[in-house]
């Protein structure tokens, strides 16, 4: 794949960045240099490589267990500002 001004142009507007044209240059040599990596790992024989899931190939899982918990009540005595059983907190996605 071939990474052209006009795909850096569309990566940067998606992720609402403006790049100086020598910053493009050197974002599209970057670019060009990860996908030739992953082009080199497809060259790979993984046919009898299993699947990762995890970095140390170990999943850690619990049961899930009830555990001593806070009552209602005692959670709202910290709370700035309450309308029970809920938290009132500030307006964060305006419309």
């Amino acid at each position: 794949m071939e990474i052209t001004t006009q795909i850096i142009d569309k990566l940067a507007t998606l992720a609402k960045l403006k790049f100086e044209p020598t910053e493009k240059l050197q974002i599209k040599n970057d670019l060009q240099n990860m996908i030739g990596l992953i082009a080199k790992m497809d060259e790979l024989d993984t046919t009898n490589v299993e699947p990762l899931l995890h970095i140390n190939n170990t999943a850690y899982s619990r049961e899930d267990e009830v555990k001593n918990s806070i009552t209602n009540e005692q959670a709202m005595l910290n709370a700035k500002n309450n309308k029970a059983p809920h938290f009132i907190v500030p307006t964060v996605i305006k419309k």
